[in-house]
C-alpha cells in the first residue's frame, strides 16, 4: 500500500511518517510534496499511489488548487489545523479529516476507515454524518470578556489575555500588561470559548496563551513549569498527565 504525503512542514511530515510506520509497517512511503506545484507534478506522472495524506495550506497556496489541475481519484486523508475547510475536504474523495497535532489513535481509526472502504470513496451518508459532527464544534471563539472596574463595565479583548486562572473559588483573567480582573465564568466554560490553537488548559487551575509563555522549565515528577509574561505570583505547572499533549500542542 503506497501513500503520498502532501505537507509543507518537514517536522509534521516526519512525525506523520513515523506514526504510520508504527501503526502500519506494511505501508510504503511513496514521497512528499511540499507545494501545490510539486504535488501536481508527482500526481501527473504517478499512477500507483493508493492513499494521499493532504495538508490544506501549502507553501504556495491552498491544496484544493491541485484538484483543479489534476484528475485525482485516490482516497484522501486530510491533515490540518484548520477545521473550517473540513466540509469542502470531505467532498473531494476524503476518507477522514485529522486535526493537528495528529493523535495516533485517530490516525489508526482513519486508516481502518480507508481499509474498510477498500480504496473507494466513502458513502454520502458517511460524509453527512461527519458534517453534522463538525457543525457541533465548529463555532466562533469568544472575542472579548466583560469585566467590572469599580462601578463601570469594560471589555477586555481575548487577544490581550495572558492567563485565565482560578483562586479561592473565583475566576480571574490577567492581561498582557499585568492587570487582573474577576470574570463570571468557570474555567471549564472559558476553555470551551477559546481558540485551542492559541490557549491551552495546563491544569485544573490555569489556561494560558501560547504567546504569553516566556520560558518552559523542567520541574519535579516529570512536570513542566511555565514562566508567563507579567504573571509572577504563582507557579504555573503543567500537570504530569498533560505534559505529552502540551508538547504536541506547542509543536503543531
Amino acid at each position: 500500500m503506497k501513500y503520498l504525503l502532501i505537507e509543507d512542514e518537514r517536522i509534521a511530515s516526519e512525525r506523520l511518517q513515523g506514526l504510520i510506520a508504527d501503526i502500519r509497517p506494511n505501508y510504503e512511503f511513496f514521497g512528499r510534496a511540499d507545494s501545490v506545484k510539486k504535488a501536481e507534478m508527482l500526481l501527473s506522472v504517478s499512477h500507483d499511489i493508493d492513499l494521499i495524506f493532504l495538508d490544506i495550506q501549502l507553501s504556495d497556496g491552498i491544496s484544493f488548487e491541485i484538484f483543479d489541475r489534476v484528475n485525482i481519484d485516490v482516497p484522501i486523508i486530510f491533515t490540518t489545523a484548520y477545521d473550517q475547510y473540513a466540509i469542502k475536504a470531505f467532498r473531494l474523495n476524503s476518507i477522514d479529516y485529522l486535526l493537528k497535532p495528529i493523535d495516533p489513535g485517530q490516525l489508526e481509526e482513519a486508516l481502518l476507515k480507508f481499509e474498510k472502504f477498500g480504496g473507494s470513496k466513502p458513502s454520502s451518508s458517511y460524509i453527512n454524518n461527519f458534517e453534522n459532527f463538525l457543525n457541533s464544534f465548529n463555532h466562533n471563539y469568544k472575542e472579548r470578556f466583560v469585566i467590572r472596574v469599580g462601578e463601570h463595565l469594560k471589555t477586555v479583548p481575548t487577544e490581550m489575555v495572558n492567563v485565565f486562572f482560578s483562586q479561592d473559588k473565583t475566576t480571574y483573567l490577567q492581561t498582557s500588561d499585568g492587570k487582573r480582573f474577576i470574570i463570571d465564568y468557570s474555567l471549564d466554560k472559558i476553555e470551551a470559548m477559546l481558540d485551542p490553537k492559541a490557549f491551552y488548559r495546563v491544569s485544573r487551575k490555569y489556561i494560558i496563551k501560547l504567546d504569553a509563555i516566556g520560558d518552559i522549565i523542567s520541574f519535579s515528577n516529570s512536570r513542566l513549569k511555565l514562566v508567563i509574561n507579567q504573571f509572577a505570583e504563582d507557579d504555573v505547572i503543567v500537570a504530569r498527565e498533560r505534559v505529552s499533549e502540551f508538547k504536541s500542542w506547542l509543536d503543531r
